[in-house]
This record gives C-alpha cells, structure tokens and sequence, in this order.
C-alpha cells in the first residue's frame, strides 16, 4: 500500500507532482485498468484454477494501489530501493510489479509507454541507440571542485584560465547541444587530446558519423576520415571542413 495515499490524493499538486494525473482522471482509468488487469493475469496463465484475488494478500492489495504503484513509478522513475520505501513494497518483488503492472497501463491507455535508459555503459551502446545520429561535437570542459589541502595536489587541478582548481572531461554532443557521453573527469593540466585516447572513444565512433571538433583534438583526423576543424584564417572561425595544415 502506498504510504499518505490519503494525503496525495486530496492535494490536486501533489497528485500531479507524484502521479501524473488528477484524482478524477485516476479514478475515471481505475474501472478500465481493473478489467485490463483481470484480462493480462488470464493471458499470463490461461488454465489458472485459482480464482482471480485468491491467496494471500500482497503488499499491493486493491486494484487502486497497483494502478497509483506504476503510475508513481512513471512519473518520478525512482530506483527499487526507493520505491520500496516509497510504496511500503518489498524491494525484491518491486521488478515483478514493474513488469506486470506497465502492460497493463499500456493496454489501459492503448499505447506504449517507453522508459528511458538510466545510463549508457559506453559509446558504442550510444551509436546502436541512436541509429538517426549523424554528427558528434567534442570539446573539453572543466568542472570547478573543492580545493585541495595538499599543494602538489592543488597545483595539479589548478586552472588559470578558470582561476580555481578544476577537473577536466571531454564531452561528447549532438548538434541540439544535448550530452550524451562523457569520459571520467581527470586533471585539468591533461590535455584535451591525451584525455580523449586514454578514454579510447574514437574506436567506438562509426566512420559515417562527422566529428566537428577543435584544433585540440588534432591528429584524430589520421584515426577517421570524417572530421571537421574551426577555420581560424576566417574572422567568425566557422568549424569547416578544410584541411588542416601543419
């Protein structure tokens, strides 16, 4: 059972910051998520000889509860260890729940509903999800960090061009400016270039995809034959595709 259930559903705010949706639309989609339910349980087991809410009651004992669970889970997309806390659930049978119940939803409202991937663990997971990706940007960024006691250390992370201790990671975007990669931070005194190959990322990079880039990353030109560099002879430096001098 859902912890303040109760106290969520007479707050219109709160019902829609936790689920989603209104009370009244929840209780309009309760009768077709019932019947949904009774019909994806028959599915699942067509000689089933038990009746339907025989056995022992679960932590999710009314159609309500369940319909809230996933509806929850939709909207805020916690972890199971917090949904457990959240739905007074066990943290084991939170996936069967899951992977039960969000059929039904999809049946109940007749489309699907995709969840987004929680991290991708590398590059070439990224370029199998994202066929339609034709352009990459990568360029080095620093992040500010907390100053370090030890002054070899604070020396190391020190940033002149930020004045402060920084650590630096190269970022991989699309041309919407959206991050889809990023490598492990390391010290700012690294270069742009030295980061990029010791993450080994222009293996993963498919030879259709153009890399638009800064002269940082010169060299990477000779590892694949699609990259673009600035123009710094034009007064804009505009990335273009001429070659590169050296």
């Amino acid at each position: 059972m859902l912890l303040n259930k109760e106290r969520v559903l007479k707050s219109s705010h709160l019902c829609q910051a936790v689920f989603g949706s209104s009370k009244e639309e929840i209780e309009k989609l309760l009768p077709i998520f019932s019947q949904c339910l009774i019909a994806y349980r028959h599915q699942l087991k067509p000689k089933r000889k038990r009746r339907l809410g025989g056995g022992r009651k679960g932590d999710l004992p009314t159609d309500m509860d369940k319909l809230l669970y996933i509806l929850m889970f939709l909207k805020i997309y916690p972890t199971y260890d917090v949904l457990s806390i959240l739905s007074n659930h066990q943290r084991s049978k939170c996936g069967d729940s899951v992977n039960l119940l969000l059929p039904v939803l999809e049946m109940t409202l007749n489309r699907a509903l995709v969840l987004p991937k929680r991290k991708a663990r590398s590059l070439e997971e990224v370029f199998e999800r994202c066929p339609e990706l034709k352009d990459v940007f990568i360029d080095g960024t620093e992040r500010k960090t907390q100053r370090p006691r030890n002054l070899k250390r604070r020396k190391n992370l020190y940033s002149g061009k930020k004045k402060s201790t920084t650590r630096k990671t190269i970022v991989l975007s699309d041309e919407k400016k959206k991050i889809f990669f990023m490598t492990t931070t390391k010290s700012w005194r690294r270069h742009d270039k030295k980061v990029f190959d010791k993450a080994s990322l222009i293996e993963n990079i498919p030879k259709r995809i153009t890399i638009w880039t800064d002269t940082g990353f010169i060299g990477i030109q000779h590892l694949h034959p699609n990259c673009v560099f600035p123009d710094k002879t034009r007064k804009n430096f505009q990335l273009t595709n001429r070659p590169v001098a050296f």
